[in-house]
């Protein structure tokens, strides 16, 4: 029998960030993927990434968008609801090519974290495409837009992006295709931080506080 020793694969984010850092000094990438279906734990795979860049309270115009061989056939209603189709993946890059430049993305942007919406989702997409290369992953520090969605109205239920995107009155961009995704999610970020500041909530400190997450630590993948 033979064993595999996992290996890391490596990229450096922004240094460690004080907590006691102001909100608008913070740097973050807020990204999403598109799968072939939900069962990313077992037989569903990554076919895109997509991610924008937010420097405080700014969303750039740094974006970053790779298809994904998912060596497996799109679903019809997964192509339904993206408009991405199995020929239109056939070139693309491995799941691990793609996600070593969007690691090279994240550092060249000199990011502090990640932000999405349902995080959890996107973040077990990667690690799942990262195990099967025998690749280990850290998570970083990182922030789900439904937690502070949470914070701010404790009685909405989670609900569609686009629901929040409308309840904000900030910018839709083209669903289901992770790039738009993304900027949606990174514009919704950018205004529920506004209004943290507005009830006080400036910090890095407070941002932990309010999501529940512990400590300040940024961590290398």
């Amino acid at each position: 029998m033979m064993f595999w020793k996992k290996k890391h694969l490596h990229y450096q984010l922004a240094c460690e960030q004080p907590l006691n850092t102001p909100i608008c000094d913070l740097s973050f990438t807020v990204f999403d993927t598109e799968a072939t279906g939900f069962a990313v734990g077992a037989k569903d795979r990554l076919i895109e990434i997509g991610a924008v860049h937010v420097d405080g309270l700014r969303v750039s115009d740094q974006t970053f968008q790779t298809y994904v061989n998912p060596e497996r056939d799109i679903p019809a209603e997964i192509t339904e609801l993206t408009g991405i189709r199995t020929e239109d993946v056939a070139e693309a890059p491995t799941s691990f090519e793609a996600i070593e430049s969007f690691y090279r993305y994240v550092e060249h942007c000199n990011s502090s974290g990640w932000v999405g919406h349902y995080l959890a989702f996107d973040i077990l997409v990667l690690k799942k495409e990262l195990q099967r290369q025998k690749y280990s992953f850290d998570e970083p520090l990182a922030f789900d837009t439904l937690d502070l969605i949470g914070y701010l109205n404790p009685s909405w239920d989670m609900r569609d992006l686009e629901h929040y995107a409308l309840s904000f009155g900030t910018n839709i961009y083209e669903r289901h295709s992770a790039l738009g995704d993304a900027l949606t999610t990174a514009h919704l970020y950018v205004e529920l931080l506004r209004h943290l500041q507005d009830r006080g909530k400036t910090t890095l400190a407070d941002l932990l506080d309010v999501t529940k997450k512990e400590g300040g630590r940024v961590l290398p993948l």
